[in-house]
C-alpha cells in the first residue's frame, strides 16, 4: 500500500516538475510584472578598469588621502560573530558582478584597485617586508577569490620579473652579542 503511495507521489511531482518548466520556457506572456532594482552605482562593478588607470591611482592624491602610508588593507576590519575571527574569509564579495555584502574586503570594496603582475605597487602591499612571503588572507582581510588571484599575480610578477622575491640582507652589530674575549 505504501509503494503504490509512494509512487503516486513521485509521479505526482514529476509531471507538476514538467508542467513548470513547460510553462517557463514556452509561455509567450511577457514578464512586465518583475521589474529590476536598480543598482547602486557604488556597489556595481561591471564596469572594468585597465590595469594602467589603476597604476595612475595609487600614485594619486585621493589614494594618498585613503590610505596614507599604510597598505589597503591596514584599516580593514572583518565583521564576524564571537570574540575570535574565524580563520577562513568569505568566499566572494562580488556576485552578479555587484557587491553582495555590507563589509567588503579591501580589494573588492575599491573599484580602482586591479591585481595584475604589472601594479607592482599595489602587489607589494601584501608581501612581507622582512620574510618576503605573501601575507595571508587571515591578516588580510582578502576574501578567497581575490586572495587566489593575488597569489596568481604575484607569482606571475615574481616569473615575469616585476618583483624580486630576495630577502634583503639585514646587518647587525655582532659586538652586542658576543662577549669581549681578549689574549
Amino acid at each position: 500500500m505504501s509503494l503504490t503511495r509512494n509512487i503516486r507521489v513521485i509521479i505526482n511531482r514529476v509531471v507538476l516538475a514538467d508542467r513548470r518548466i513547460g510553462v517557463r520556457l514556452y509561455s509567450d506572456e511577457s514578464n512586465e510584472n518583475e521589474e529590476k532594482k536598480p543598482i547602486d552605482p557604488a556597489k556595481d562593478r561591471t564596469k572594468i578598469i585597465p590595469v594602467e588607470l589603476s597604476i595612475k591611482y595609487l600614485e594619486s592624491n585621493a589614494f594618498n588621502q585613503t590610505y596614507g602610508d599604510k597598505p589597503v588593507w591596514f584599516f580593514y576590519r572583518r565583521n564576524h560573530k564571537g570574540g575570535f575571527a574565524p580563520r577562513k574569509t568569505r568566499q566572494s564579495c562580488i556576485r552578479n558582478r555587484v557587491i553582495s555584502t555590507g563589509n567588503p574586503c579591501p580589494i573588492c570594496r575599491d573599484e580602482y584597485l586591479v591585481l595584475d603582475p604589472r601594479n607592482t605597487k599595489l602587489l607589494e602591499q601584501f608581501i612581507s617586508e622582512y620574510t618576503g612571503q605573501v601575507l595571508d588572507a587571515f591578516k588580510t582581510g582578502l576574501c578567497q577569490k581575490k586572495h587566489k588571484q593575488l597569489l596568481v599575480a604575484i607569482e606571475q610578477a615574481w616569473d615575469q620579473g616585476y618583483l624580486t622575491y630576495d630577502v634583503p640582507f639585514r646587518e647587525y652589530d655582532y659586538s652586542l652579542y658576543k662577549s669581549q674575549i681578549t689574549l
